[in-house]
């Protein structure tokens, strides 16, 4: 396996452990449907919120601004993969998107969490 992806699995379990102590559970990593991917898909049992989660995993974060990552192309992807995850679970919850920056080796992650990253545009019909 690539050393990158070997990097993004090991910072995709730190982001997992990191969400579990924050008192979500993870109800699914890496989820995909057709073109569509959610990274981490989290709930707050407690709010009933869905927490889709981006992450981004770089042993330097020398130069990097996560939010420059998650573009406004990569927020529509995200917003309509949550759109069909809620219909593919026939699912009533709240949506979250947050972004979590790991950043270093593994064992060593320092993590950068942006709850509420972004607040998706709604569409308008004129």
């Amino acid at each position: 396996m690539a050393q990158h992806n070997t990097l993004g699995k090991a910072g995709e379990q730190a982001a997992c452990e990191f969400l579990i102590a924050q008192g979500l559970t993870v109800r699914e990593r890496n989820w995909r449907m057709n073109h569509l991917e959610i990274d981490i898909v989290a709930h707050d049992p407690a709010r009933n919120v869905l927490h889709i989660v981006e992450v981004k995993t770089r042993s330097s974060d020398a130069h990097f601004d996560p939010m420059r990552a998650v573009n406004a192309r990569k927020q529509q992807h995200l917003v309509d993969a949550a759109n069909v995850y809620l219909r593919a679970c026939r699912m009533q919850a709240g949506i979250i998107f947050d972004v979590l920056l790991v950043v270093g080796s593994e064992g060593n992650f320092r993590i950068n969490y942006i709850p509420n990253a972004f607040v998706p545009r709604l569409k308008t019909y004129r």
